[in-house]
C-alpha cells in the first residue's frame, strides 16, 4: 500500500470578498501584485500595486499567489508569521494611502490561522518552513 501523503496548504488564501476585489482592481488596473507592509506609515497591512511598480528584493518571499495575483512579504515578518495561513479579506474602511483599493471604502485585512499539525509537518517535509 502507498503512503499518504498531504497536499500542502496553501500559504496565503482570500476570502471572496477579496477576490472579487482583486477582480475589480485588475478591471482598472491591469495585472495586480500584492506585498504584505512591515508596519511603517500604513501599519502591516496587504497592500495591492500595479505588477511592477512596487520593487521587491531579495528579502522578500513569494508565499503564493490569490486570484492569479502574487503575494509577497518580507523574509523577516516571514519568519513571524510562518506558523500561520494568511487569509486575505476585505473590510469597509479607508486602505493603505499607496494600495489601489483606497479609493473604493473598501480595504484588504490579513487574517490569520495556525495550521494544523499535519499542514505543518507537511509544510517542513517540503521545505516551506522549519520546526
Amino acid at each position: 500500500m502507498e503512503p499518504l501523503t498531504l497536499a500542502l496548504p496553501a500559504q496565503v488564501v482570500a476570502t471572496d470578498a477579496a477576490l472579487a476585489l482583486i477582480k475589480e482592481l485588475e478591471g482598472r488596473h491591469g495585472k495586480l501584485m500584492f506585498h504584505q507592509s512591515g508596519g511603517c506609515c500604513d501599519g502591516s497591512a496587504p497592500m495591492c500595486f500595479p505588477l511592477g511598480d512596487f520593487i521587491v528584493g531579495d528579502s522578500d518571499v513569494c508565499l503564493g499567489e490569490i486570484g492569479g495575483v502574487p503575494f509577497y512579504m518580507s523574509e523577516s515578518q516571514f519568519a513571524y508569521w510562518s506558523h500561520t495561513q494568511l487569509i486575505i479579506d476585505v473590510v469597509p474602511g479607508r486602505g493603505g494611502m499607496f494600495s489601489l483599493e483606497g479609493p473604493t471604502g473598501r480595504r484588504f485585512l490579513t487574517r490569520s490561522r495556525f495550521y494544523e499539525a499535519a499542514e505543518w509537518e507537511a509544510l517542513v517535509a517540503a521545505g516551506k518552513a522549519k520546526n
